[in-house]
């Protein structure tokens, strides 16, 4: 049986800034389905979401197409 993931790890996680530069045209299904599954529609969009194992998996197989930038969470106070 699996076990069940806490939500306080995923909430001291932060976020990720994705942006999407590159066209798929000419490339693979995979990178254009993955695109969509980021919540990408149009080129130059840009969305922000949770920093999950999932989603960085997703953001390093189209690592070529997007800019991603980490944001870090809003409870971090830096000195």
């Amino acid at each position: 049986m699996a076990a069940k993931r806490s939500t306080a790890a995923r909430d001291e996680s932060g976020t990720l800034r994705v942006t999407w530069v590159r066209s798929t045209i000419g490339h693979k299904a995979g990178a254009r389905g993955t695109i969509r599954a980021l919540g990408l529609h149009r080129l130059n969009q840009t969305v922000e979401i949770p920093d999950t194992p999932v989603n960085r998996g997703m953001v390093r197989r189209v690592a070529f197409l997007v800019d991603v930038a980490e944001i870090s969470r809003k409870g971090d106070a830096e000195s």
